[in-house]
């Protein structure tokens, strides 16, 4: 009980920094440009990754810039519909969501390992499961204990329940007729790691990151199937900066990000961040498909 009421405290007191945030006086300084991300992983990764990219694009833009955290997907794409976050780092399904929900956005840049982005399924190895080569090997995972990350990650859960569908599994086929929901990359393989889920599916990117960096996270797991590609991550801003800035003050911002070189020390330490060797041009129709099929998930209505 003390355990269930420590967690219900956490969250109302992260809800309320989170809010009292929003409305701070920073907040409502339209000179001040405010970022914030999808919390995909743990914040201290975060916190580290997006304060220093916020210091590159103040330098840069000579503009105040302030990251602020958000406590869950669902919060990073009601910050952005209401002008409270005016540059967002969304997964492809928040994006998407994001930009039906605020009109004029404008998608301003991906990193490259984004255009043929994966997801990736493991297992406990206490399992004793073969890695499978197509997705009909997927029905192995049927009646057992099986997680995703986030309920609005493209990578984490709508790609990995697309191609569940795909071949022929259903939520209702797992143990207990359900599936869990870990809220995090990092959280899905310390979920699966720990044996509290037999199975679950996660970024290809964090997982690869998490066994060349944390192996003990990673010791108890298993590789079991990596999915095809689909584009995923991207940069998204509000459409009404140019008016609070300056003229050209978006084709600036979009610049800074393209132009982050990783022959550059410190803009290496950001690229190296995100995982990326570089930020790539990007558009809203290069995500129809992902419009597509989270309409058919019911990610979107």
């Amino acid at each position: 009980m003390n355990k269930i009421f420590i967690n219900i405290k956490k969250i109302v007191v992260t809800s309320t920094i989170f809010f009292a945030t929003l409305s701070s006086p920073l907040n409502a300084n339209p000179k001040v440009l405010k970022i914030g991300a999808i919390p995909d992983q743990n914040q201290e990764v975060l916190d580290k990754r997006f304060n220093l990219f916020a210091k590159e694009l103040a330098k840069t833009l000579d503009v105040k810039v302030k990251y602020i955290p958000v406590i869950n997907y669902v919060a990073a794409v009601t910050g952005f519909r209401t002008n409270d976050l005016d540059l967002v780092w969304f997964g492809g399904l928040s994006g998407v969501q994001a930009r039906l929900q605020t009109p004029n956005a404008i998608v301003i840049a991906q990193r490259d390992i984004d255009k043929e982005f994966k997801s990736v399924f493991i297992v406990n190895k206490k399992l004793k499961l073969d890695s499978i080569s197509n997705k009909n090997g997927l029905k192995k995972l049927k009646n057992l204990r099986f997680t995703f990350g986030s309920e609005n990650s493209t990578s984490g859960r709508l790609m990995p329940e697309y191609y569940l569908n795909d071949a022929g599994i259903k939520i209702e086929n797992f143990k207990g007729k359900r599936v869990g929901f870990s809220g995090s990359h990092d959280a899905t393989i310390a979920l699966v790691n720990s044996g509290a889920f037999d199975a679950g599916a996660l970024n290809k990117q964090v997982w690869e990151n998490n066994l060349k960096n944390n192996p003990k996270r990673t010791k108890n797991v298993n590789l079991f199937w990596i999915t095809p590609d689909y584009v995923d991550y991207h940069w998204v801003a509000q459409g009404n900066l140019d008016n609070r800035f300056r003229k050209g003050f978006t084709k600036e911002l979009k610049s800074t990000i393209l132009n982050l070189d990783i022959k550059n020390k410190e803009n290496k330490k950001i690229l190296d961040m995100f995982n990326a060797k570089k930020f790539i041009e990007a558009e809203s129709s290069d995500y129809k498909n992902i419009e597509v099929i989270a309409r058919k998930l019911k990610k979107i209505r």
